[in-house]
């Protein structure tokens, strides 16, 4: 008997794979871009290591900053040389990198079939033979466990930091709106998601294009009434113009974390001065200590950044004092990236690399040793622990302290308790470390 072989193209649809790269805004468009493509019926993956013939590949791409973009880059080159094997069929890219940067890829890239921005998703649709359906407006596929999602309240951004180039690459700053936002949270809800990390460019900037004001609280109240929703989560507040009534919201609603993520890039004045961040070091002190006034137990996460133009001994010993006086309940730090098109391009990039990673090692230790004492604080209270995922020897969770990825995690022993992945667990927490509690469960 002769075997058939039957052609793939044939046999089945293509199957499209989506490759995510960069923050959690990127996140939140691929599950919208997917959400859209599972709507018109097409068999779309995250992420798959198992590449097939007939596969179209679509790469949404960031480009923030140097590493970023060669990443970027290199993930690129990886599948257009995969269709020149034939061993997919078409490559798409889309996202920031190729927002800012089209013509150049193009050029240096000329087999990747389409290069799309970011605010291009009905094209980019058409060019894989789908419609953009306005019925799903709000509705995504999730690739976070399904019991948190990334919710983003707002595109763009309107701030005019030196060192930024996210507003040529996502334009100017558009809220939407608190029905649309509660629609899609209530979908969010139905299918099982039970935190809400609510991201922009700048979350406290929301409302003021379309209601002519800063709304963030009455988003949050809005949100915080959705059934199910049992945490809600701010990441990514700017500073200046901090509108204080969401800590009312926050203090009001139990469903509300005590969690503000807040970038505030650096704490010398002539720093601040030149990254254009529109406040002052006195200002900024000010702003942290009315925050914690407000809000007494609140978690406050900051991201600086070392290194940039300019940046003397001094300014970076300003900073390291601030850091140990501040403690932040989480810190991120970087190195400048000295981006195209940006303000401080202009700028000489002076800060050699040595010395900008010397820097952030040098404050990361600060933060170490903070981060340890506020956990050895916590032996012995019980929290209430969202359970994310099984790995190695034990359940791993967060408290409401903590955003996934970023921040501490919870340490569940299998071998001691059961829990399930998706649901919350009340933790008494027996040990900690420099970044991680150790804990068990309180039946």
């Amino acid at each position: 008997m002769k075997t058939k072989i039957v052609d793939a193209s044939i046999q089945r649809k293509p199957r499209i794979n989506v490759v995510t790269l960069g923050c959690s805004k990127n996140i939140h468009d691929s599950e919208v871009l997917m959400g859209q493509l599972q709507g018109n019926k097409m068999e779309v993956v995250h992420e798959s290591d198992d590449v097939q013939q007939d596969d179209i590949v679509i790469i949404n791409t960031c480009g923030f900053i140097d590493n970023a973009k060669q990443e970027s880059i290199d993930t690129i080159l990886e599948y257009s040389a995969l269709k020149d094997e034939g061993k997919l069929k078409k490559v798409i890219v889309t996202g920031c990198l190729s927002e800012r940067y089209k013509p150049e890829l193009e050029k240096e890239i000329p087999n990747v079939d389409n290069y799309f921005g970011t605010n291009d998703l009905q094209n980019l649709l058409k060019s894989v033979g789908a419609d953009y359906k306005y019925e799903l407006v709000g509705e995504r596929l999730l690739t976070t466990p399904s019991h948190f999602s990334y919710f983003k309240i707002a595109e763009g951004c309107n701030r005019p930091c030196s060192f930024c180039a996210i507003p040529l690459m996502r334009g100017k700053h558009v809220s939407k709106s608190i029905d649309d936002l509660v629609k899609e949270a209530k979908f969010l809800a139905k299918n099982g998601t039970k935190e809400l990390i609510l991201i922009a460019q700048d979350l406290t900037y929301y409302g003021l294009d379309i209601y002519g004001k800063r709304n963030l609280a009455d988003l949050l109240r809005n949100l915080s009434d959705v059934e199910g929703i049992e945490w809600i989560r701010l990441q990514y507040a700017y500073p200046s113009g901090f509108p204080m009534d969401i800590l009312d919201a926050m203090n009001e609603r139990s469903n509300i974390c005590n969690y503000l993520d807040m970038p505030l890039q650096h704490i010398s004045d002539n720093m601040l001065k030149s990254m254009r961040r529109g406040i002052t070091k006195q200002k900024t002190l000010d702003l942290v200590s009315a925050i914690r006034d407000k809000v007494p137990n609140i978690a406050l996460r900051t991201t600086l950044i070392c290194g940039y133009p300019g940046e003397t001994q001094q300014d970076f010993e300003e900073m390291k004092e601030w850091v140990a006086e501040s403690r932040f309940d989480r810190l991120g730090c970087f190195t400048y990236s000295h981006e195209e098109n940006t303000h401080a391009h202009s700028l000489v990039d002076d800060v050699p690399v040595e010395i900008k990673e010397a820097r952030i090692e040098q404050i990361m230790e600060i933060q170490q040793g903070i981060s340890y004492d506020i956990n050895q604080q916590k032996i012995g209270k019980t929290y209430k622990v969202l359970i994310d995922r099984v790995e190695g020897d034990y359940f791993v969770g967060r408290t409401e302290f903590d955003s996934p990825e970023v921040d501490n995690e919870v340490l569940i022993a299998k071998a001691d308790s059961y829990v399930t992945v998706g649901r919350y667990a009340n933790v008494l927490i027996n040990r900690a470390d420099d970044f991680d509690l150790h804990g068990s469960i309180v039946k």
